[in-house]
């Protein structure tokens, strides 16, 4: 693996971080950010990762609104 290679997997690590006590769902997001930047010049790829990344910060929403129904 070349060094621009590298910096390129790696370009987008820690834009979102975790909370003090570890947000779990933003360590998925994360990687979607980098799954688009990589697709870079590869418009139709891009448009998909943000698709996936929507539906998954949707399910994340819902999922949260499922658990805290049942920990009340």
């Amino acid at each position: 693996m070349t060094l621009e290679t590298y910096q390129k997997e790696v370009a987008h690590l820690g834009e979102l971080q975790g909370v003090k006590d570890h947000d779990h769902e933003l360590d998925t997001l994360w990687r979607y950010d980098q799954y688009i930047a990589d697709a870079e010049g590869y418009e139709s790829l891009q448009v998909f990762w943000k698709k996936v990344k929507e539906q998954e910060k949707q399910n994340i929403i819902e999922l949260k609104k499922l658990l805290s129904e049942r920990i009340d």
